[in-house]
């Protein structure tokens, strides 16, 4: 055997041969190569032993629905939704191809080709929303949605995020992907307590989920992304433009042809109509909960439904109940609508509500609608405006006859007239304007303080609908909705302070924590001797010859209030210290109302506000300390003498009274003091009014 040896070259010599040295270089990339080699087979073995860790984990107990309740003022249940949810189970097999299409295409077009995470849809989702710098484009899939339905609720967190992921994985590791499927459809919200394309389809086509068209399985596909936004029966325009990206995301994804998109865009749907909900007490007041819950307090619809949750509101059902009452009584026959909104002035609960004449015959609420004018009730807004100047006082007087205005720099010229053409063609006082709610005086007023200050007024009170400035401003002619009107009349009747309006108190869920809970704000809108002073010249109403002097009978206690009457609507709205209540009656399409109809607002606010306040003694409206009263001469507007024959006790912002004495029925003025401070002839004073009434 050869032995080697390793031998070194002499010095000098031309064959000896060179030891090349390692590239620095190439001694990084081959660490590197080895560090990301051994990364990768850890991550990989890291991953396996997640995913078998994850595959011997049992899925958590399924989500058991509860009932929720809403609750009134007083602990009673006002309605309860069931525990049970309305499903019916079906097999895959028996739910109309076009249905999974269309739901794979709105909801996750890669549902076949991903494990539970879509992580090329996540990608792509989160480019579009950093594009726009909002979130855009979500990229939940079936799976994780089902797993959210499953075993999660809706909260927005990290941790919920996660463990949908993981409960996604293991759901994928232990069905098959047309088993997920089955479970997502069987389980998905349609809307209107319906679960489950078995029970969805037969609500809204009467038919099986086999049987459903294109068409139908399209707009039915839609609906679970938002039911209140997408049901055909809330808001059928965006349940059909939905429907129309569907099909032609179906188009796109080659599910179907384009002749086939066409003919299902030709196709007239036609949608069974729902059962009607059972019969519940305050049932527009329910809906209206149920939207402030939902809309703007964040609350998940299903969670509402189903979740177990107690949502404690302002109603009062005795109160309620004799809303009820008096509107079937007066409506019964009749063909308009009636809407009734009653708040307590003291803290803006809502303590009865009805929006329409019966809920099973139109579930739309009356009255939350913007739509209606509020005629001469309207006025107290304007008078209220003038009420604020000191110029401006009960005695202040205009001279009602046909009037040509011109506004806008003269270019424009309105020519208001007076119920029948009557006219009294003379100097009035705001006393008579109010009780026979003369037209003209109403709009000297408001040409005079200005209609951009009156709509700041009614603002500050509680109007929220847009109002235009002009001089029909003074007539009502901008819409408001009775809500708004019982808010802005309860701030008068508040001494001025404003209570923001309040329907729920407090939400909790089935675990005993409070979601949400109201917090009560206020604020001085109006200086409380104005507001005084305007309540007391409203009480004229029900005296003889006002406008609510008919029902005047029906009062048996102190009661502000002013008529509203326009060629489709009627308006009775007004308040005690406790109550204040907008009463309209009217037709949902403008249809002019006929003279009786036109006298059914009155009525039902009259002995509704007796009936809900029938356990209440009857108050006095509280008198601030900056009003006075001092008897004065109508005609003249001075203070009254022994020898006047017609003297009113009338109320005045303290240094707005007038100073000097009438002469036109006595030479001498009287040298007692005339202001009226003794409260318990104020109080007499009251009674003896009130003893003419009911002799009247």
């Amino acid at each position: 055997m050869t032995e080697l040896h390793n031998t070194v070259p002499e010095e000098g010599s031309e064959s000896a041969p060179t030891i090349p040295k390692p590239n620095k270089s190439f001694r990084l990339l081959k660490r590197c190569s080895s560090f990301l080699a051994f990364g990768f087979i850890a991550c990989f073995l890291v991953s396996g032993c997640f995913l078998l860790y994850l595959r011997g984990q049992a899925l958590p107990v399924t989500y058991i629905p509860q009932t929720s309740q809403i609750i009134d003022i007083n602990g009673k249940v006002i309605d309860e939704y069931y525990s049970g949810q309305n499903r019916q189970l079906v097999p895959l097999e028996e739910i109309s191809p076009y249905l999974v299409q269309a739901t794979l295409a709105i909801e996750d077009q890669r549902f076949f080709d991903h494990f539970g995470l879509d992580v090329k849809g996540l990608t792509r989702a989160a480019l579009v929303n950093l594009q726009h710098m909002d979130k855009v484009q979500g990229a939940s899939t079936i799976t994780q949605q089902l797993a959210r339905n499953l075993y999660l609720n809706h909260e927005k967190s990290w941790t919920r995020k996660f463990k949908e992921a993981m409960y996604s994985l293991q759901l994928e590791m232990k069905y098959s992907k047309e088993e997920i499927l089955e479970m997502y459809l069987n389980e998905v919200y349609y809307g209107h307590s319906l679960y489950g394309v078995q029970t969805a389809a037969q609500a809204y086509y009467g038919k099986d989920a086999s049987e459903l068209s294109l068409a139908e399985s399209a707009l039915l596909a839609g609906v679970p992304k938002g039911p209140a936004y997408y049901s055909p029966y809330l808001n059928k325009e965006n349940a059909i433009e939905r429907q129309h990206v569907i099909l032609q995301k179906m188009v796109d994804l080659g599910y179907i042809t384009k002749q086939e998109q066409q003919q299902a865009l030709d196709e007239q749907l036609e949608f069974k109509p729902l059962e009607g909900p059972k019969p519940s007490l305050a049932p527009y007041f329910r809906d209206y909960v149920r939207s402030i819950a939902v809309d703007e307090l964040g609350l998940d619809e299903k969670m509402f439904d189903e979740g177990g949750i107690k949502v404690y509101t302002t109603l009062d059902l005795s109160m309620q109940a004799a809303a009820e009452e008096v509107v079937a009584k007066y409506m019964d026959g009749a063909e308009p609508q009636a809407a009734l909104v009653a708040i307590d002035p003291r803290n803006g609960y809502i303590k009865a509500m009805i929006g329409g004449r019966k809920y099973e015959e139109s579930t739309y609420n009356r009255a939350l609608s913007g739509s209606r004018q509020p005629g001469s009730a309207f006025k107290p807004f304007v008078y209220l405006t003038a009420l604020q100047h000191n110029d401006f006082t009960a005695t202040h007087t205009y001279k009602s006859e046909p009037t040509a205005f011109t506004y806008d720099n003269g270019k424009k010229t309105y020519m208001p007239s007076n119920f029948a053409n009557k006219y009294p063609n003379k100097e009035i006082d705001l006393r008579y304007a109010i009780a026979h709610s003369d037209n003209i005086y109403a709009v000297h007023t408001i040409m005079d303080v200005g209609a951009e200050e009156v709509v700041k007024t009614a603002q500050a009170l509680g109007i929220s609908s847009k109002l235009r400035a002009l001089p029909s401003l003074a007539l009502g002619t901008s819409p408001v909705s009775p809500l708004e009107m019982a808010s802005a009349y309860g701030t008068i009747a508040n001494q001025g302070v404003r209570m923001k309006p309040i329907a729920i108190l407090k939400i909790v869920d089935a675990q005993g924590n409070v979601l949400y809970e109201a917090e009560t704000t206020h604020e001085q809108v109006v200086a409380p001797e104005h507001a005084y002073v305007l309540t007391y010249l409203m009480e004229s109403v029900f005296e003889n010859g006002g406008t609510g002097s008919r029902v005047a009978h029906l009062m048996k206690r102190p009661v502000a209030a002013k008529t509203g009457t326009t060629d489709s609507d009627a308006w009775m709205v007004g308040f005690t210290p406790e109550l204040a209540t907008a009463v309209w009656v009217g037709h949902d399409k403008g249809r002019v109302i006929s003279s009786a109809e036109s006298t059914l607002a009155a009525p039902i606010f009259a002995e509704f506000t007796e009936k809900a306040l029938e356990a209440i003694p009857p108050k006095l409206f509280p008198i601030p300390e900056n009003v006075v009263h001092v008897y004065i001469d109508p005609e003249s507007g001075l203070l009254a003498t022994p020898d006047c024959p017609d003297a009113r006790l009338e109320a005045f912002v303290r240094g707005t009274e007038p100073s000097e004495y009438c002469t036109a029925h006595s030479p001498e003025p009287p040298a007692e003091d005339p202001e009226v401070t003794d409260e318990s002839q104020k109080q007499r004073s009251w009674l003896e009014d009130l003893k003419r009434w009911w002799n009247d």
